[in-house]
């Protein structure tokens, strides 16, 4: 089976995925395959996601840098959500900082810096990116394998658009990460390649190296700034940033 055509049913199905032996520019390949088989059963791509930009989650997933996904339609939600554990595998929550872009971010525009690329931020926003363990070994499957499968992510919930960012210190906020009222884990959003803006920057660069466009009026989750929380039975996460309010998700 060619590897698109599996790892597109292996996240409809529900299965684990193998480890495909895949180098990084192969598994970006791999992905553009699937995302568009994808594309017909989870909405239009809207978004993407950047994973591994915090220190402890490269260490987590065994890879050497950052790493992006896709984010479709009908996996995004505005504010909260509530979601069946059964439609998983293994879920977790992370939680994150999001920023929309206010238009096409081009090849040719390459290499970017946190200076022109701060120009282009249409808004700042709070995030939980859903992820789910699809894997046999995520720890095994090398960057290659992940990066296919659009690294973990299964949707987004959106909080509130803060436009007028700018006044923000967005390396110095504070993240905290609740689960049934308990707070499990807080962070600094210097996590985030030592500036959030330096994820932005590094996802823009990749896809010139690709010669893709980073499309304008999409979102990107930057990396979570707390480790990652797995779900083991129901309850309700919370999460917050500082400066820019919180979003939530139920799991029954």
């Amino acid at each position: 089976m060619p590897q698109a055509a599996l790892v597109v049913e292996n996240r409809i199905k529900g299965g684990r995925l193998p480890g495909l032996g895949l180098a990084e520019d192969a598994g970006y390949d791999v992905q553009a395959d699937a995302n568009l088989i994808l594309a017909q059963k989870f909405g239009d791509v809207v978004g993407h996601k950047i994973g591994a930009t915090a220190e402890g989650m490269r260490k987590l997933l065994n890879v050497p840098g950052p790493i992006a996904g896709d984010v479709f339609a009908l996996t995004v939600h505005q504010g909260q959500a509530t979601l069946e554990l059964a439609d998983y595998i293994r879920p977790g929550v992370e939680t994150e900082i999001a920023v929309r872009v206010a238009r096409d971010l081009t090849p040719g525009e390459a290499p970017w810096t946190v200076e022109r690329i701060a120009e282009v931020v249409a808004a700042v926003m709070p995030a939980i990116e859903i992820v789910d363990d699809r894997y046999e070994d995520f720890k095994a499957a090398g960057a290659g394998t992940i990066i296919a499968d659009n690294a973990f992510n299964a949707g987004s919930i959106l909080g509130p658009e803060t436009t007028d960012w700018q006044h923000l210190q967005l390396d110095k906020l504070t993240a905290r990460t609740v689960i049934d009222g308990k707070e499990v884990a807080t962070g600094l959003s210097d996590e985030l390649l030592g500036h959030p803006l330096n994820a932005l920057v590094w996802i823009a660069d990749r896809y010139a190296g690709q010669h893709r466009t980073l499309r304008g009026g999409r979102f990107v989750s930057l990396g979570t700034i707390t480790p990652v929380q797995w779900i083991e039975g129901p309850c309700e996460v919370e999460i917050e940033v500082e400066g820019l309010g919180g979003v939530a998700v139920t799991f029954t």
